[in-house]
C-alpha cells in the first residue's frame, strides 16, 4: 500500500506525549525539538514525567515514548532496520519515536506497521503518527546531527500492541 494513501494521524484528537524517565537527556531534547516541528493539532502537550500522565489521558490519547530512532541522513533500508531493532526492546503499550529523512522510509515503516497488524502473530504495531515537516515549518536554528539541512523530516510514533 502506498504511504500517501495512509492517514497521517490515526486519531483526530492531538496526543499527549509523555517521555519515559529512562530516556537520556539528549534523547529527550531531540524528541521535544522534533515534535515541536509538527503543526498544531498533532501533539497537545509533551511531558517528561510519567507520573503526571493521568490515567484518563493515558487510556484515551496519551502515549509514553520509551525510545527514539534517529534515522536522519540514513538511506533506505536503515531507518526501517533500526526501527525493527528498537521495537524488540519495548514492552506492549510502549511507544517508539522515529525520525527519518529518506522519503522511502515513509512507505517502508507504514507498510511494516500495517503488515504486523494483518499478520497472525502476537506482535502488533499501531502507527499513531505518520507526518512529515518541510523546510518551511522548521526553524532555522534547528541543527541536525550531520549539520546538513534536510528538506523533509518524517515523524512516526509507533506503539507496540498485543494483537491477540
Amino acid at each position: 500500500m502506498n504511504a500517501d494513501n495512509c492517514s497521517n494521524s490515526i486519531s483526530s484528537q492531538p496526543y499527549l506525549v509523555c517521555l519515559a524517565p529512562t530516556l537520556v537527556a539528549s534523547d529527550k531534547d531531540m524528541i521535544v525539538t522534533n515534535l515541536r516541528l509538527l503543526p498544531a493539532g498533532y501533539i497537545s502537550d509533551i511531558q517528561s514525567d510519567t507520573a503526571s500522565l493521568s490515567t484518563e489521558r493515558a487510556h484515551n490519547n496519551g502515549v509514553t515514548i520509551k525510545a527514539i530512532v534517529d534515522g536522519r541522513g540514513l538511506a533506505c533500508p536503515m531507518p526501517l532496520l533500526k526501527t525493527k531493532v528498537a521495537l524488540r526492546n519495548l514492552a506492549i503499550g510502549d511507544s517508539l519515536y522515529v525520525i527519518a529523512t529518506d522519503p522511502n522510509s515513509r512507505a517502508d515503516i507504514t507498510a511494516f506497521c500495517q503488515h504486523t497488524q494483518q499478520a497472525n502473530n502476537a506482535l502488533g504495531l499501531q502507527l499513531i503518527l505518520n507526518k512529515s515537516t518541510t523546510d518551511q515549518t522548521m526553524p532555522a536554528s534547528i541543527e541536525t546531527k550531520t549539520s546538513a539541512s534536510f528538506d523533509t523530516i518524517f515523524h512516526f510514533i509507533i506503539t507496540k500492541t498485543d494483537s491477540n
